[in-house]
């Protein structure tokens, strides 16, 4: 559900973490970024930083029309061969460079970009309680911020009244649950992170990975996005492919206050290198809906959305969403398969969940519990 590190560097969820606050203070709590590797094919898969350059020609391109080599050097006074060099490799973050000989550039799929002050014009009254960061590239939205969290603490400047937002156009090293990559190209999803205060302590705050789901449920239907459903605990799926997922991280003590950084990321038209790279089926809202929304105000919705539900949390906890969230379950009351960390399965149907947000399952055994953990949801064939 939820995502804390100890000072080992491993990642636990939140209801793991919870059993450890006995024996440390979260104020020792701290992410150890150097440990988060996903190895693929024995390698280190990771998405090299682009080139300040290489977004301003991109910038240029985004009218999906041709520029020759010869007038974006001018325009951005810097050599054609630079131009060329800022422009290899760009498959490899989902976008396609058409190259014509005596024409130039120009980009098969422009990118939409996101702009603060636009985001900011649809978020409406709420405007004012945003500080809102829109970043070219960064590793991480959720380790940025959580940095950025760190640094205000130890300086004194702890202000809980302004809603600090990060997000990027592109994460070089994004991070799912348990320390898995987030894979998204430049342009193709929206990742942010959130950071909200809240006065109680980490364990007030179970289930809020689900409340957050309710968040995106509301704000994506609300767009006229059909076909969509929560996945235990921190997905959102359209017939049972990835379409957004939720990590939570939490800083603090133990009985309050606490901090949590709240990443979000939906894939809106993913590129076919880009799902390659996936290590689970996964869909956009391009190949739902047919049509790539905008992201700026998609953004702004999202935001307004989460402060409604988060504020309700911060008073009632995850009960007040709790049937909500259940309306929204693909799985309620399927036939389930539950992988759990020792190796061991359990299967059953799915009951609901508790006010914690912790999963009920119906066995030969009676009714169970199960919160967070690596345990995986698998659709029974």
């Amino acid at each position: 559900m939820m995502c804390c590190a100890l000072p080992n560097g491993i990642h636990y969820s939140a209801d793991k973490m919870l059993r450890f606050t006995r024996l440390y203070p979260l104020r020792i709590i701290y992410l150890n970024m150097s440990r988060l590797w996903h190895r693929r094919g024995g390698l280190l898969y990771t998405v090299a930083a682009m080139k300040p350059l290489t977004f301003s020609i991109l910038r240029l391109l985004s009218d999906g029309e041709f520029h020759s080599g010869v007038m974006i050097a001018q325009d951005l006074d810097v050599s054609r061969t630079s131009v060329s060099t800022a422009l290899r490799g760009l498959e490899k973050i989902g976008l396609a460079v058409h190259r014509v000989h005596g024409r130039g550039y120009r980009l098969l799929d422009p990118v939409q970009w996101m702009d603060k002050d636009t985001i900011l014009k649809h978020l409406g009254t709420e405007a004012g309680n945003f500080h809102l960061e829109v970043l070219d590239t960064t590793k991480s939205t959720n380790t940025l911020l959580l940095q950025k969290a760190s640094m205000n603490e130890y300086s004194g400047n702890t202000n809980t009244d302004t809603i600090s937002v990060v997000a990027a156009e592109l994460q070089t090293n994004g991070r799912g649950r348990r320390g898995q990559l987030w894979h998204s190209g430049l342009g193709d999803s929206l990742t942010f992170s959130l950071l909200w205060h809240f006065q109680k302590g980490a364990s007030f705050l179970s289930g809020l990975s689900l409340a957050i789901g309710v968040a995106i449920i509301r704000t994506l239907k609300s767009s006229g996005i059909k076909d969509i459903a929560l996945k235990w605990p921190n997905d959102v799926m359209s017939r049972y492919q990835k379409l957004a997922g939720i990590l939570i991280e939490l800083r603090g003590d133990s009985l309050g206050p606490t901090s949590a950084v709240i990443g979000v990321g939906i894939n809106l038209k993913l590129s076919d290198n880009i799902k390659s790279n996936i290590d689970q089926e996964a869909t956009d809202l391009f190949s739902i809906n047919g049509i790539t929304p905008d992201r700026n105000k998609l953004m702004a919705g999202l935001l307004n959305e989460l402060i409604i539900v988060l504020r309700k949390f911060e008073n009632q906890g995850f009960k007040t969403f709790r049937n909500e969230w259940v309306q929204y379950h693909g799985f309620e009351n399927k036939p389930v398969t539950l992988l759990l960390p020792d190796g061991s399965i359990q299967e059953g149907v799915v009951q609901g969940v508790t006010n914690d947000g912790s999963l009920l399952l119906k066995t030969l055994a009676g009714t169970r519990y199960f919160n967070g953990g690596n345990i995986k949801l698998r659709k029974v064939i």
